[in-house]
Parts: structure tokens; C-alpha cells; sequence
């Protein structure tokens, strides 16, 4: 069946802002419009439904999911100091900030770093994260930064005193329903492709795109996770039913509440708020909707208001991280999806 959404994602990949696209847009209830399309890259086979996509920062949001649990169960707390949770930051400018901020991406660690380059292995990287200089002042101001969420997944590891892998499959996929989400790599026959890689001098399938995820071994927690169209439909629909799966209310409630008032941004915890101009999510989501984007393409939002969730999987960086066009698209789609 052809629909709009599938129309404007059609004329997206004539145009080559990427080869493969999935979609779905539904409440709790069920779907209202999905939908896979074009090749796993470009001149490849067909995209399907089991195909494997790099979620890239689409991984935050579970992995806070998975902070949220863990404090559902009084083994954290979103105020405790980093300190408690890993002693090597004891003492240091980094002692007191606090799991919320890291959440919020208000700790004042950088972002957009690419440690990589210059420390090439696991020990060297969060090395660097744990004696590299803060940008801001903690709490005072929103910056993106993946160096946070690599601290939560360390800290969830502390605190639910288990591999973070182990942990996102007990608190967020099986009890979600996602039977086939996990980090990488994964089966090179289904992963759609990302990029070609000048780093790593060949074609990226199957393998984390982000490269201080590939240096962190590709279970980390701000990127890693690869999932099919229907896992992260599901997670969708659970998420517009109020995460009762996942997450005690209050809880919920409060990851994605606004939590940085009077900022720059809105952020929940872990969540990413609707910033109108500018929202990867456009103009027309109502006020309190929440999501996050990846990278590679990939986006979930979720409107509490409309009980909805909009979920737009592309590879965007294929062949090339610099192809033009996705900005425009996410907001095009989510101005149609909301019209369903």
C-alpha cells in the first residue's frame, strides 16, 4: 500500500539521502501507517523487515531506560554523586556530578569529542573522559555529549553489577517484547550499511558506526545497539501506553518531564524535549512530546498528548556521513505522520 509518509520517504532516497528506510507511526493500540523500503545500500538487496539498523544514539534513551530501572529497584539514585558509583573519579572536578546531569547532558563534559584518534584502545579512551577538562559548569547549561552516556552505561554496569548487554535484556527488551535488539556486531548479511569508512578504510555493515563505540568494544552506553523495524515499533507502542513494562509511573512521569527549565534545551532524563524551531521532531508534535535521534538516521519520538509514536529508521550516512537532506526529512515526515 502506498501512502504519504511512504511517498516523501520515496522521493528522500531518489535523492539520495539514504538507500533503506523503515517506518511505523501507531499508538498502543496498534499501527496506523508502516512501512520498509529500498536496498540494504545502495545497488544491494532489498531492506525487510528482519533487517538489522544502527540505532546510534537512539541508544541513550534505552540505556537510561535502564538507569531508570535500576532505580526503580533502589540500586541508584538519578542524584547520586558519580563518585559512588565509580571511585576513580574520587576527588577529582568530576566527583560530584550527578547521574541526573549526566542524564540531561548538563554535567559539563564535552561533546562532540573524537577521542578515538588520539586513544585508540578502551583504557586510554576512558582515561581521557576521566581526566579531560569540563567545558561548563555542571548544571548550568545543555551539551550534548556522548562522554555522559558512556559514564551511565559504566554506571549502570556498577550498580546493577552486571554487563550492560545482560542488563538492557533484562529491563528493557524482554520486558518490551524486543526479541531481536542487541549490540553488535551483528550478521553482516542483514545489517543495513552505514558508511564507507575513511577510518577503517571499508564499507560499514554490521559493525557500530560510531568509532569510540567501535574503540569501547560496541557495548556502551551511547551507542551500540542495533534493532529491526518491528523491536522498535513495539517499543514505541510501550512507550505511548506509559512504559507500565518497563517503568513504575512516577518514574516514567519523570524521565520525560522537562528537567532543565530556564536552559538552553529541553531535555528529560535521557530524552530529548521538543525545542520548536529546531526539532528534529519539526513544528507540529504537540508541547510534551519526547524522542531521540541517531546519527546514522535513525529516530523515535513519542507523544504522551495524542498517545502516539513515530518511529523513522534510514542510513542516512551511507555512503557518506556528509549527505545532505535528513534534517529536512524528519521534520516532512513527522508533519505528515502527525495528519494520520
Amino acid at each position: 500500500m502506498r501512502t504519504e509518509l511512504g511517498e516523501i520517504l520515496r522521493d528522500a532516497r531518489e535523492n539520495r539521502v539514504f538507500s533503506a528506510a523503515a517506518w511505523s507511526v501507531g499508538t498502543a493500540d496498534g499501527v496506523l501507517d508502516r512501512g520498509v523500503l529500498g536496498t540494504r545500500w545502495h545497488d544491494g538487496p532489498d531492506a525487510a523487515e528482519d533487517s538489522l539498523w544502527d540505532l546510534a544514539s537512539v541508544t541513550k534513551p534505552l540505556v537510561g531506560l535502564v538507569i531508570a530501572a535500576l532505580a526503580d529497584r533502589g540500586r541508584l539514585g538519578f542524584d547520586d554523586p558519580l563518585a559512588r558509583h565509580l571511585p576513580a573519579y574520587a576527588g577529582g572536578d568530576k566527583a560530584e556530578i550527578t547521574v541526573r546531569q549526566l542524564l540531561t547532558h548538563t554535567s559539563g563534559l564535552p561533546g562532540g569529542t573524537p577521542l578515538y584518534r588520539e586513544h585508540p584502545t578502551r583504557e586510554a579512551l576512558l582515561e581521557a573522559i576521566r581526566t579531560g577538562p569540563l567545558r561548563t559548569v555542571p548544571g548550568s547549561r545543555v551539551e550534548y555529549s556522548s562522554q555522559g552516556f558512556i559514564l551511565l552505561g559504566l554506571i549502570a554496569e556498577a550498580a546493577g553489577g552486571r554487563p550492560l548487554d545482560e542488563l538492557a535484556e533484562e529491563f528493557v527488551a524482554v520486558p518490551a517484547g524486543l526479541t531481536d535488539t542487541r549490540f553488535g556486531p551483528v550478521d553482516a548479511a542483514r545489517a543495513v550499511a552505514t558508511e564507507d569508512c575513511p577510518w577503517r578504510g571499508h564499507m560499514v555493515r554490521g559493525q557500530v558506526h560510531d568509532e569510540n563505540a567501535v574503540v569501547l568494544g560496541g557495548i556502551c552506553g551511547h551507542a551500540g545497539l542495533f534493532a529491526p523495524l518491528p523491536d522498535v515499533e513495539r517499543l514505541g507502542r510501550v512507550l505511548a501506553g506509559a512504559a507500565a513494562p518497563l517503568l513504575k509511573p512516577a518514574t516514567h512521569a519523570e524521565m520525560t518531564a522537562c528537567q532543565t527549565e530556564g536552559l538552553n534545551l529541553r531535555r528529560g532524563l535521557a530524552w530529548q524535549g521538543l525545542d520548536v524551531p529546531g526539532s528534529p521532531g519539526g513544528t507540529d508534535l504537540s508541547p510534551r512530546a519526547y524522542g531521540h535521534t541517531g546519527f546514522t538516521g535513525t529516530s523515535l519520538w513519542v507523544e504522551p498528548d495524542r498517545g502516539r509514536y513515530y518511529v523513522l529508521l534510514t542510513n542516512r550516512v551511507h555512503p557518506s556521513r556528509r549527505t545532505p537532506g535528513i534534517e529536512a526529512l524528519r521534520r516532512d515526515f513527522h508533519a505528515a505522520a502527525v495528519q494520520l
